[in-house]
């Protein structure tokens, strides 16, 4: 085992650390104390291998202000009347609604390299934070250069807090001066959600702070006197994990009634994913013209462009220029999610190209994720890793990386899956 004391910079720990930093232990001792037992890290032990991974990535605090502003600056510009007119204009209809809310759990998933973080994509029902909370928790210092690092700019035992925090503004920002009772943690079949074992700790989370909570699939609810029920009981607010960011399939009426109608809150909400994530949204962020002419600030531009990779949609106008440059290209649906029909443009066959031209793509300039050295059994192995900031309001509650091969993010890797991010805290050298 290579021995990081030689160097204290995250790129080197990243390259030479093949220590692993997780203490399963203690990672059983938090889920059990969340859940009263220990069924929950068996079932993830047995079924969910590569959920965790037994290392941490490590970042500068650099890097991490960089995304910071990133950030800050993606939220000027959708704070903008002409973004916003432009964003729900190419939406469906229901994201006009608006529930004066901005919606929980913000995903903002950057690729660190050489020339620093560099934003992919954003995600609105992006899933992890109540894991990597308890998988930051359960951490060991391999060594030296570990101690005194921080994870986010909220301390670890704050964080469930704010997440609690943040589900009651979300319902006074709609709902000021009603009590909040009781939540539905919704997605399709959800016993059998790779991120299942979240939904479980979320409605223990919201029950220790006295709010009811319950995990449902959509076709379990139904619009009964103005009010979206479950069991003959009403719903406050659905913590809405579905994929169908518009509500449009037949199984969630019920939840698009009472969402153009009012009859509960649901967050995050379409509204969200039309502002945000959105993969044409991208096109704009990236775009100096537009932005000039949307009035946005020089400084502002210049954070953008360097932090955000370029994105333009993919017509069949262009394809001829598109396929020879190919290689330095990343191709995703516009809609997508889950790196499900994301595409390398280096992998790319004839057949898949013309699928690519007849759908709704974009194309972003490839920007290489981050890799991290980690030990598979008696071997080091080169993982990619991303970097996923959760936001709320435009702050970030929370770093975690996610290690993976393939083309894309994944939890099929050995010696992958989410991963504590670790950084010295700000003012203090790396």
């Amino acid at each position: 085992m290579t021995n990081p004391a030689s160097t204290s910079s995250a790129s080197a720990l990243n390259r030479e650390c093949l220590c692993s930093t997780i203490n399963p232990a203690e990672l059983e001792r938090e889920l059990a104390a969340a859940l009263g037992d220990n069924e929950l890290y068996r079932s993830i032990r047995a079924t969910r291998p590569h959920l965790f991974s037994a290392t941490a990535v490590f970042v500068t605090p650099e890097q991490v202000d960089k995304m910071r502003t990133v950030i800050e600056a993606v939220e000027t510009v959708i704070a903008t009347p002409t973004y916003r007119t432009a964003a729900l204009a190419r939406a469906s209809a229901v994201a006009a609604h608006d529930p004066h809310s901005p919606g929980v759990f913000l995903g903002y998933d950057f690729h660190l390299d050489e020339h620093g973080p560099r934003l992919i994509e954003i995600n609105t029902n992006a899933g992890g934070a109540l894991l990597n909370v308890y998988l930051a928790r359960a951490q060991k210092a391999c060594c030296p250069e570990m101690h005194g690092l921080t994870n986010g700019p909220v301390a670890l035992p704050a964080l469930e807090e704010q997440f609690i925090a943040m589900f009651r503004n979300e319902w006074w920002l709609a709902r000021a001066g009603a009590p909040l009772t009781r939540i539905a943690i919704v997605d399709d079949a959800p016993a059998t959600q790779y991120l299942h074992p979240e939904f479980v700790l979320f409605q223990a989370l919201f029950r220790r702070h006295g709010i009811d909570a319950l995990i449902a699939d959509p076709a379990e609810l139904e619009i009964r006197d103005g009010r979206l029920v479950h069991a003959d009981r009403p719903v406050d607010l659905v913590y809405n994990r579905l994929t169908d960011f518009a509500l449009e399939e037949p199984a969630h009426a019920a939840l698009r009634v009472a969402w153009l109608d009012d009859l509960a809150l649901i967050t995050p909400h379409p509204r969200a994913h039309a502002l945000y994530a959105d993969k044409r949204n991208l096109i704009p962020l990236t775009d100096p013209d537009w932005l000039g002419a949307a009035g946005i600030t020089a400084a502002t531009i210049d954070v953008l462009l360097h932090g955000i990779a370029r994105t333009r949609l993919v017509e069949r106008v262009h394809a001829e220029a598109l396929w020879a440059e190919r290689k330095r290209l990343f191709f995703k649906p516009a809609g997508g999610f889950g790196s499900k029909a994301v595409y390398r443009g280096d992998k790319l066959t004839r057949r898949v190209w013309e699928e690519i031209l007849a759908g709704e793509y974009v194309v972003q300039e490839l920007v290489p994720p981050g890799e991290r050295q980690v030990q598979v059994e008696t071997e080091a192995t080169a993982l990619k890793y991303d970097v996923r900031c959760f936001v709320y309001a435009g702050k970030i509650q929370l770093l975690a990386a996610r290690l993976y091969q393939g083309q894309a993010t994944n939890f099929r890797t050995p010696g992958g899956g989410f991963a504590p991010v670790f950084y010295p805290p700000p003012g203090e050298t790396e």
